[in-house]
């Protein structure tokens, strides 16, 4: 009886699980190693002892239209750990001015909803709007603030807290490709696309139940396995070495390399990559919201970005964080909960809290950037790479996360297929 071949999968973040899924039970044996000792990487969540509390290491926002992203759900069976809105329907304050407007997009992809004045920005006319199209025409890569004036009472409260979200990078400075891309996806779709998707819990909705479909499916999912090194000969991986133990590679093998660029890049000699990344600042106050707020809330001029309610707890997002890595712990929570305070309306002394900082979250999403990320193929015939850091034509999102682990799974069934 013939062994079957097997895929060796390195990584067990969002790319790396979404191509196991991908290839389990099928014509290959998956295997997934995971460097630490549960899967997930930045979309999971964990036991925080200082509040008692299981809690997301970072908020991930899905939309509706983020369609790689559902089916992954949908094949895992995570698609129950979801709220979806009803519509697409955006709250947002200005803390300097106490001004409250939402932001909603009617459901079809004709965009009526710019005329009515209580769907769009308050102070903003319907013409606004039409300065947007220039992102969605092809070219070459450019600034987002040479394709688009990146000024403006529109692009203030909409545009740049859309877009630094989705980015992770300053607008002005950040990719028109990818701006156009996600544009393309959500707004240009109409509202149908845009309706906001929150987990309720990170791992509970993508992570717990992957790995057991994978298991249930016959994969094998190693944690706590570091690859240290890939031996190379005859133009392929050979072998796969772990430290305390070696893996050689058949002659139908194949390895998905789905972990963060800066390890791809010490691991496969002259691979080309991301160099520069973006951080971002996460932090939670273990209090329940006040009755009534909305499950996300934008926050224009102040530290905070978005203001995300659980029933247990409020938990904000900073995007392109960088200035706020070196800030003391404290001072940030005090800082960041007079914010969330204010936007509420809470009398409230600064509850339990926890900041995370994360110091290398996203590739920055600059053209500079986006033009050293890397296709599925490399320059080895069994290796392949996965990660929202290869040329997925997204940002760093989890829906580019998916996509990039389907078409390194998509590249190993169709060498299968071939003669």
């Amino acid at each position: 009886m013939t062994q079957k071949p097997t895929v060796h999968i390195i990584g067990a973040g969002l790319a790396g699980l979404a191509a196991a899924v991908q290839l389990a039970g099928g014509e290959r044996n998956v295997v997934v190693y995971e460097a630490a000792r549960q899967a997930g990487g930045r979309c999971r969540s964990y036991f925080d002892t200082t509040l008692g509390m299981v809690i997301d290491n970072g908020n991930h926002l899905l939309l509706s239209g983020n369609a790689d992203a559902l089916d992954f759900l949908r094949l895992i069976g995570g698609l129950g750990a979801l709220s979806e809105a009803p519509e697409a329907d955006v709250a947002f304050i200005d803390l300097a001015s106490r001004e409250r407007w939402r932001v909603r997009p009617n459901a079809g992809p004709l965009p009526w909803w710019i005329f009515a004045p209580d769907r769009r920005v308050p102070g903003a006319r319907w013409s606004d709007y039409l300065a947007l199209l220039p992102l969605l025409a092809p070219g070459a890569d450019r600034r987002i603030d040479a394709v688009i004036d990146c000024k403006g009472l529109l692009y203030d409260r909409l545009w740049r807290p859309f877009l630094l979200a989705a980015l992770n990078t300053e607008p002005t400075e950040g990719s028109a490709q990818l701006a156009g891309a996600i544009i393309r996806a959500t707004f240009a779709r109409g509202g149908a696309a845009c309706r906001p998707i929150v987990a309720h819990g990170l791992s509970a909705a993508f992570i717990e139940p992957a790995v057991a479909s994978l298991v249930k499916r016959g994969a094998d999912v190693r944690l706590d396995h570091r690859l240290r090194k890939i031996a190379f000969s005859d133009g392929r991986a050979s072998a796969l070495d772990f430290g305390d133990a070696r893996v050689d590679l058949g002659p139908g093998d194949e390895v998905i390399l789905a972990t963060p660029a800066p390890v791809a890049q010490d691991l496969i000699p002259g691979l080309i990559a991301p160099q520069n990344f973006r951080a971002i600042v996460n932090a939670h106050f273990k209090i329940a919201p006040p009755q009534g707020q909305p499950a996300i809330l934008g926050v224009v001029n102040g530290t905070i970005e978005w203001i995300f309610t659980f029933p247990d707890r409020i938990s904000i997002t900073i995007s392109g964080a960088d200035r706020l890595l070196d800030a003391g712990r404290e001072e940030l929570a005090a800082r960041l909960w007079a914010e969330v305070a204010r936007a509420f309306d809470l009398d409230r002394p600064l509850p339990p809290w926890q900041i995370i900082k994360e110091k290398r979250a996203t590739f920055a999403a600059t053209p500079q950037e986006n033009a050293r990320r890397p296709g599925t193929r490399t320059a080895f015939s069994n290796l392949t790479l996965a990660g929202d850091w290869t040329a997925t034509g997204l940002p760093a999102t989890i829906e580019g996360a998916v996509r990039s682990g389907y078409r390194a799974a998509d590249l190993i069934r169709k060498k299968g297929r071939s003669p």
